[in-house]
């Protein structure tokens, strides 16, 4: 059975960030199918026109344990309520989220207009771990709009496995970083 893992990068971002390269690379390399999706409306991200691109680029009756989801930031409540809509009765291999959040800091007034739905909507945890009780969770001690204490959040709710790196940034590219070797081990 082939594995498959699907890319979502977060707010502004595309599917060219240098870690999604990077990953895209070596997972290719094992003879996993990569797909890397640029989404739409990137500097407005609306919850259903992310989630209906999803449910649009991704073969629901294709998704198996041997699925994987990587998101960044906005990405990871993507994927999240993209799986909350799945059928019960799917199961997938795993999700890790890089820099995941359900509230933001440091927003100026015009994001958080942005922002609003996607804090103030909820989300069905219960249902999204029918699908799955596998969460790997990477947050970086200097991130600029993610406080540690999302890390909590997603432990509580998903059972997530967490780890913190230093000075990671947001983990996009103005942060720099161009490799996060921890997912390779989470995948393997």
């Amino acid at each position: 059975m082939v594995k498959k893992i699907y890319l979502v990068h977060g707010w502004g971002g595309s599917s060219q960030e240098p870690w999604f390269n990077w990953l895209k690379k070596d997972m290719e390399k094992k003879k996993f199918e990569v797909h890397a999706f640029d989404m739409p409306d990137t500097e407005n991200p609306k919850i259903s026109e992310w989630v209906n691109y999803l449910r649009e680029n991704i073969e629901i009756d294709e998704i198996d344990e041997h699925t994987y989801f990587v998101g960044h930031s906005i990405g990871c409540q993507t994927i999240l309520r993209f799986l909350e809509k799945l059928p019960k009765s799917k199961k997938i291999g795993g999700c890790i989220f890089v820099a995941p959040w359900l509230d933001l800091i440091n927003i100026g007034s015009e994001e958080l207009e942005i922002v609003q739905p996607w804090i103030n909507s909820k989300i069905d945890f219960g249902r999204i771990l029918t699908h799955d009780t596998k969460f790997f969770c990477i947050f970086s001690d200097n991130d600029p709009y993610v406080h540690l204490d999302e890390a909590k959040k997603f432990k509580d709710k998903l059972g997530a496995k967490i780890i913190f790196k230093k000075k990671q940034g947001h983990f996009n590219s103005e942060s720099g970083v161009k490799e996060i070797p921890e997912i390779l081990q989470f995948l393997r």
